[in-house]
């Protein structure tokens, strides 16, 4: 039988099977659980992709999720590598927290929240993690919406 620390890392599936907010979510916390150049590259994309003010934002929010379930974590969260294509228990646990959040589900993001951290801090972690929620899905909103083909429209002449 394995420790109950080791249990939390088992994978459960594969990161590629993750919608994008989840994903987004699985790979900023790998990024700021590998230390401060993994914590500068997340700050880089969130710059990149919404601006220097709103990317300070976002990774304020990341850094107070990171540090809340670090601070008054029921355990350890195990995570994989940053290039593993696993999916490991605590990071679904994470990613799913983070999307329903995203998606309005406080009632199941605090489920989730409170399996992460103490419960008296659930509610603070799935407030957090809505804010997350949303900013990964502006993130990734272009990259979803499908191209428009704009053809140039022939000239009428009456």
């Amino acid at each position: 039988m394995s420790a109950p620390s080791s249990r939390g890392g088992a994978a459960v599936g594969r990161l590629a099977d993750l919608a994008p907010v989840e994903a987004g979510a699985v790979m900023y916390l790998r990024l700021w659980s590998d230390g401060a150049g993994g914590r500068a590259d997340a700050a880089s994309d969130f710059d990149i992709a919404l601006g220097a003010g709103a990317g300070r934002a976002a990774m304020t929010t990341l850094d107070q999720i990171c540090s809340l379930c670090v601070s008054h974590g029921r355990r350890p969260l195990i995570r994989h590598g940053l290039g593993c294509s696993c999916l490991g228990a605590d990071e679904n646990c994470f990613a799913q927290m983070v999307g329903a959040a995203s998606e309005g589900a406080r009632e199941d993001a605090m489920m989730m929240a409170a399996l992460i951290v103490r419960p008296d801090f659930a509610p603070a972690l799935a407030a957090l993690s809505e804010q997350l929620g949303l900013t990964l899905r502006r993130m990734v909103r272009p990259a979803l919406q499908p191209q428009a083909t704009h053809a140039p429209q022939p000239s009428v002449l009456h």
